[in-house]
């Protein structure tokens, strides 16, 4: 019998019904499939029985990737893997339907490597229905103006629209977490604002939201050196916090970072 493993965040999805709403959330059938940390294949054989033309998994454990192997034999690709290290963009010439309930502790991680990989608007997946830690779920879907706003929120929803499906509790996995979860559903945004450089974008939110309470003055002339132009054609209050000011607001001010930098 194969246990969960708390080193690599392993919860194994076991509610039917939660594996229903899952699918729900895109037509698999005849479509390319990806699954992130299938685990002991309870999603996964839900996800066979709908019929993809083609169906990766990568699963980092390998005493699981056996178990998959020797369950679904030929039913599968299986990538032994860390999806942090892997370029899922080399698996199929079809955009994916992506699928996760991702590990805990990497789950931002993943997301964040996935946004920032991008290429300008040649996106390697159709959707994503990935599942989070509802304490996550709630920075990423946040309003400005909340204490859940923050960085995750404006990297996120940069490319993405994002829609709530649920929330999750603790027994609907094996074993029980002690907190709830939530699942989210990502899909690409036809217009959005590009950058020279995704990685600016991280910047200027990591030296805005590193002291998230105090006024963004200092953030600002850090960065800006107090460019009287930029302040006013932001119309921008340097008395305001970080989470005062609205995702198009940080778009721009990475706009202007990367003028200045060229």
């Amino acid at each position: 019998m194969i246990k969960a493993k708390k080193s690599l965040g392993q919860n194994f999805l076991i509610d039917k019904n939660i594996i229903n709403k899952i699918i729900d959330t895109a037509d698999i059938e005849d479509k390319s499939i990806l699954e992130i940390g299938p685990g002991t294949g309870n999603l996964t054989s839900s996800i066979l029985k709908m019929k993809p033309k083609e169906f990766f998994v990568i699963e980092k454990d390998k005493d699981l990737s056996e178990l998959l192997n020797t369950q679904y034999k030929n039913r599968l690709i299986i990538i032994n893997e860390d999806v942090l290290k892997f370029d899922e963009k080399k698996l199929s010439k079809e955009k994916l339907i992506v699928f996760g309930n991702l590990p805990y502790n990497i789950s931002t991680e993943i997301l964040s490597k996935w946004i920032l990989n991008l290429n300008k608007d040649d996106f390697w997946f159709e959707s994503l229905s990935l599942m989070f830690q509802k304490e996550v779920a709630d920075r990423i879907i946040a309003k400005f103006n909340t204490s859940n706003y923050g960085r995750l929120t404006i990297l996120a929803n940069w490319k993405l629209e994002i829609t709530k499906i649920c929330d999750i509790q603790p027994s609907s996995f094996s074993p029980k977490p002690k907190i709830q979860s939530t699942l989210l559903f990502f899909k690409p945004k036809k217009k959005f604002v590009n950058f020279k450089n995704p990685k600016n974008l991280e910047q200027i939110t990591r030296v805005f939201f590193n002291h998230r309470r105090k006024m963004i003055k200092r953030p600002f002339n850090q960065i800006f050196k107090g460019n009287e132009d930029i302040k006013r054609r932001l119309n921008l209050s340097l008395d305001l916090r970080p989470q005062n000011l609205d995702i198009d607001t940080y778009y721009n001010l990475t706009q202007f970072y990367e003028d200045l930098k060229s």
